[in-house]
């Protein structure tokens, strides 16, 4: 092959980013499995806020048989705290599998179903709009990696081309729907380009820099907001125009996901975005792009070349590609159908849907791997924060300090992503309305009552490690930055003002 004929093939051939799109999806879990696991015994454990064991025996009798299917999970089986750490622990393992190369394609496969078994009874501490990507983008790439015990990047199938157009789907679906929601929301912020002014500080887990891009003028923010819905709205439409569009469409969206993710705390949304963008990036891109030490390994001419005629496909394992093909293009009409009613359904709420595609919806439903998206539909304009009081005698009133989300004033925000506390972002969404609006609120300042380790280890500070307090309460703050000669002057990075009680006090029925 000519070096002419090399670099034509190259831009029409997607093995490097195949190989590096599948390991960064494998990085991606690792990180959730990781995040989830610091975090679950106290969440959903049988001593935490909301016990799985629990929620899966109120579904048993709502649900009868049909349970199996509504609530897919591993769970069913043993919810105790030991099968939470074990199924949490095969999915580490699963991952690294996925990275090393291993059984790549059920290697994800096993992520995907244990991050679903996690997902159905983690209830609204699971309930992101990245939990359910990493569902859609996992079951997807089962498909796109390779369908061999041991990778052999000399002997590797032909990315599937079904299985890319699917994740670029994805991605488009991602982009242009989250640009669609602000303007369909009717929220003023987004039409008049000023929601970036409030956006830095009421954003659920700021960090530094976001203190100090909120500082800067409101003309700056009302650019960035229109560059903006520009890479939302128009961008990803470039994903499916030629090799300038995609290269065009890489950039800005990645370039987005940047900003994004370093001025603010969004679990592993930002790097699972990323990884999107990598597969609209040809093998002759990524040749310029690569350092050499790795261009070395992930480049041989029998991966670019493939498998081309009938004959191939019979003496190379090709009834095996024949079979992925199907299942692939089965999946891809049916997330064709269902994506396409979601996207109409967006622009026109008032239609009524025909009842066999509800059908379709319900069915796939469970799996919660086929999805809409839209983020930040409406901006907060103010910050609202709870912070927890417990007392033995209602008259000395001591707080629980949280690890991340703002409390004490001095405390600087920092950057914790891709690592996301749960319990830090529900106490951000239940400012947001009255308390009883949030069935797991009132459980949790009742494990404070009786002191579970499992639920006042998610805390950063528990001021009755000794023993519980009798007395507790919820008090409500509206909470602003501070501007630079504040905090120069205080050491302060954030100021407040009382607002009252959020919850009343509590105390343990006897």
């Amino acid at each position: 092959m000519t070096e002419q004929n090399q670099k034509a093939d190259e831009k029409n051939s997607f093995f490097v980013a195949r190989w590096i799109f599948v390991r960064l999806v494998g990085l991606i879990y690792l990180m959730a499995f990781l995040s989830i696991s610091a975090q679950m015994i106290g969440l959903i454990g049988r001593e935490g806020i909301l016990p799985a064991v629990d929620y899966l025996k109120a579904v048993e009798e709502y649900l009868g048989p049909k349970r199996f299917y509504q609530v897919p999970t591993f769970f069913w089986i043993n919810a105790s705290d030991g099968a939470l750490r074990t199924v949490c622990l095969l999915g580490i393992v699963s991952s690294v599998m996925v990275i090393l190369g291993v059984a790549q394609a059920f290697s994800v496969l096993m992520c995907w179903g244990l991050y679903l078994s996690i997902f159905s009874v983690g209830q609204v501490f699971l309930g992101f709009q990245w939990d359910i990507l990493l569902l859609e983008v996992g079951l997807l790439t089962v498909f796109l990696a390779p369908w061999q015990i041991f990778e052999d990047r000399n002997r590797a199938d032909p990315p599937s081309r079904m299985a890319l157009l699917l994740l670029k789907w994805v991605l488009f679906r991602l982009m242009f729907e989250s640009g669609v929601v602000k303007l369909l929301s009717g929220d003023q912020t987004w039409r008049d380009l000023t929601a970036l002014t409030y956006h830095y500080f009421t954003q659920p887990l700021p960090n530094t820099l976001s203190w100090f891009v909120h500082q800067l003028p409101d003309w700056f923010h009302k650019t960035c907001c229109a560059v903006m819905f520009f890479i939302e709205l128009v961008t990803p439409f470039c994903i499916f125009f030629m090799r300038w569009g995609r290269q065009t469409a890489f950039w800005c969206l990645t370039g987005l996901q940047i900003v994004i993710l370093i001025t603010g705390n969004y679990c592993f949304f930002n790097a699972l975005a990323i990884a999107l963008c990598v597969i609209l990036v040809d093998d002759g891109m990524f040749r310029k792009l690569i350092p050499k030490w790795l261009r070395a390994y992930c480049f041989s001419l029998e991966s670019r070349l493939g498998i081309s005629c009938p004959s191939d496909l019979i003496s190379q394992g090709g009834m095996k590609l024949v079979i992925k093909n199907l299942l692939v293009a089965m999946l891809g009409v049916m997330i064709g159908v269902v994506t396409s009613v979601h996207l109409y359904k967006m622009f026109d709420q008032k239609r009524v849907i025909a009842k066999p595609l509800l059908e379709v919806i319900s069915w796939i439903q469970p799996l919660n791997s086929i999805n809409s998206y839209g983020l930040f539909a409406v901006m907060t304009t103010t910050r609202r924060e709870i912070i927890i009081e417990g007392s033995q005698d209602l008259k000395t009133w001591k707080t629980y300090e949280f690890k991340y989300k703002p409390g004490d004033l001095k405390r600087r925000p920092v950057q914790i992503a891709p690592y996301q506390p749960r319990l830090d972002w529900q106490m951000w969404f239940a400012a947001l309305s009255d308390y009883r609006y949030h069935r797991w609120f009132l459980p949790f300042l009742k494990r404070l009552l009786e002191g579970s380790s499992a639920v006042t280890g998610l805390l950063e500070i528990n001021p009755f490690a000794e023993s519980p307090p009798k007395f507790i309460r919820a008090q409500f703050y509206d909470y602003e930055f501070t501007d630079g000669s504040t905090r120069r002057t205080t050491g302060q990075w954030w100021q407040r003002k009382h607002l009252g009680l959020y919850s009343p006090v509590l105390q343990l029925s006897k």
